[in-house]
């Protein structure tokens, strides 16, 4: 296992040591060799332990996982596209990454409130003063 730490932001570091690998049996390409071989890999990552993740990195991660979070804060990322371990263990750690990178941005800065202009206020005034005119008209003629 590589020991080096995977450095994201200031506040989202993932620690060697929460991660877990699982090699299992993977569907997809490799003809017979695919029932021999584990080339699969099931990599967990306890993000509600680590140590790497600020608090409200946790969260968010925890909540852009979806279906891929445990109730325990377990992460499980499986990965068999390629024939090969390596490949997928390094298409699992990638994809971990960018759930993690995704949930260290930034939140959005805080949307300005703005407000219609009095012209356009009087414009949607007057025209709907003139539709209620015009309804007003289609009505029945009142005998005088």
């Amino acid at each position: 296992m590589n020991d080096d730490k995977i450095i994201i932001a200031d506040d989202a570091v993932i620690h060697p040591g929460d991660l877990h690998e699982d090699f299992i049996r993977s569907s997809g390409p490799g003809g017979q060799n695919v029932n021999k071989v584990a080339t699969a890999v099931q990599l967990r990552f306890d993000a509600a332990n680590a140590s790497g993740l600020s608090e409200r990195v946790r969260a968010r991660t925890i909540k852009l996982a979806g279906q891929r979070a445990t109730k325990d804060g377990v992460i499980v990322i499986e990965a068999g596209r390629f024939r090969t371990q390596e490949q997928n263990r390094a298409d699992a750690r990638s994809r971990l990454t960018a759930l993690v990178a995704k949930a260290a941005e930034p939140p959005p800065p805080p949307r300005k409130k703005t407000k219609p202009s009095k012209g356009a206020v009087e414009r949607r005034l007057k025209t709907k003063a003139g539709r209620s005119t015009v309804k007003k008209l289609r009505g029945r003629i009142a005998d005088d």
